[in-house]
């Protein structure tokens, strides 16, 4: 195993080295006691962004007390790991003033001759760049604001310190596997559909045992991609009557919903959306999962344009939560539209982990027309400045001046615009906001 090239956080306390450590390497450690031993291992956690890892290290519980006020001891203490780093991060308050000991640490540093970045935490306004501007006094040609805590400005900080390291050769990459529940109440073809997309591909891996006891999850190849197909459908225990199976139904909707990526809720033709599909819908839209509507049996009823545009209409009354859910029709039964569904399921979990960087939200967020969306009451929020803090699904932080929620309308105005210019095909987006003080 090669070594990982190791970047080091260095500042005064509370700056945000633990929160940015933590924020970076993942790991939210609520350990933070006195007990000998448990800082020295929160030192050092792995971090990995775009397929480069490295290591990291927090300098923040190496130096003792009172030292840690002084910049040639912070400097002194953490030498060991700052004379290995290939990159140092230097940490600033962005809500305080620049102290003498900033100014002394940043000289100590930029003598080390180590490529620095300069991280200003605690920016969560868009501040001006003026004030942005006062940073470079300290020497640092590269000063990126980031919010540790918000996890605002933080990929451009990653992008910034891993610019230069390798890509991580490992032997193999894992093959990535997207999960795919078959969901929907008894009788509508799930064991049909998922006998159809394992036959119909001739380099089927085998059957798995399942996450789940009693169901086995098939595997299936398509172009260079594993779907691992989670069957809810062999569960019909025999002699159970049909009240059970379809409360059996919605149960198991929900377990497979916490398993998968991407589910295909499946809808019967012939019978036109039902209450019981109503329900699995409704859980399928709280799942934060992706979902994709697929009316099976198709090959029963008239199919005509007009037949379809019906049925999409009664969907789209019966599941207004879940607009942005593809609708495809197919007969499982005949294979009719079978090919469809596992390149869908492809772009669906693509555009589900799809990160936009800061600055291109922020010119979109200028770029629409915020009056048009109503308010029914009060003032519209002004909005200074949004953020994707995390994908799968798609989540936006919105920095307003407003501590109370966004008045829904506004906020599915907002969701609209979002998907019409990035996407997110099939995928919830979900909004959070902040006031911004």
């Amino acid at each position: 195993m090669e070594q990982l090239p190791s970047v080091v956080i260095v500042g005064r306390p509370n700056v945000g080295k633990s929160t940015l450590f933590n924020r970076i390497t993942g790991q939210r450690r609520a350990i933070v006691g006195d007990e000998p031993g448990i800082t020295r291992d929160r030192n050092y956690g792995t971090g990995e962004w775009q397929g480069r890892s490295f290591q990291l290290v927090d300098t923040g519980g190496m130096i003792a007390g009172d030292a840690a006020q002084i910049p040639t001891q912070i400097v002194a203490q953490a030498k060991v790991a700052i004379d290995d780093a290939a990159m140092v991060i230097m940490v600033v308050d962005g809500r305080s003033e620049l102290t003498a000991n900033d100014v002394e640490l940043a000289r100590l540093l930029l003598r080390t001759g180590k490529p620095l970045v300069l991280a200003v935490n605690k920016i969560d306004t868009p501040r001006l760049e003026a004030q942005i501007s006062d940073y470079f006094s300290l020497g640092i040609s590269k000063v990126i604001p980031i919010s540790a805590e918000h996890s605002a400005g933080v990929d451009d900080l990653l992008d910034e310190i891993t610019a230069g390291f390798e890509i991580s050769t490992e032997e193999e990459p894992a093959r990535e596997e997207i999960n795919v529940a078959i969901i929907g109440r008894p009788n509508v073809g799930k064991s049909t559909l998922l006998n159809r997309l394992a036959g119909a591909e001739r380099s089927i891996v085998s059957q798995v045992p399942g996450t789940t006891r009693d169901a086995v999850d098939t595997l299936v190849e398509q172009g260079g991609i594993a779907y691992r197909l989670v069957d809810t459908a062999g569960i019909r225990r025999k002699g159970k009557t049909s009240l059970m199976a379809e409360k059996l139904s919605v149960v198991m909707a929900r377990r497979h919903m916490r398993l998968c990526d991407v589910a295909l809720l499946l809808l019967s033709a012939p019978d036109g959306v039902i209450a019981l599909d109503a329900t699995i819908a409704g859980y399928a839209s709280e799942s934060g999962k992706s979902v994709i509507v697929v009316v099976n049996k198709w090959d029963q009823v008239e199919r005509s344009r007009q037949a379809a545009r019906e049925f999409l209409n009664d969907i789209n009354q019966k599941f207004k939560f879940l607009d942005y859910a593809p609708k495809l029709f197919i007969s499982a039964k005949t294979g009719y539209g079978v090919k469809k569904i596992l390149s869908e399921v492809k772009e669906v979990y693509t555009s589900r982990r799809t990160r936009i960087p800061t600055a291109e939200l922020n010119r979109f967020l200028q770029s629409i027309d915020l009056e048009r969306a109503s308010t029914p009451y009060g003032r519209r929020p002004k909005i200074y400045y949004m953020t994707q803090s995390n994908a799968s699904p798609p989540t936006f932080v919105l920095f307003t001046d407003q501590a109370r929620r966004l008045h829904f309308s506004f906020e599915r105005f907002l969701v609209n615009q979002i998907r019409s210019k990035f996407g997110f095909r099939g995928s919830p987006i979900i909004i959070k906001q902040r006031m911004h003080h």
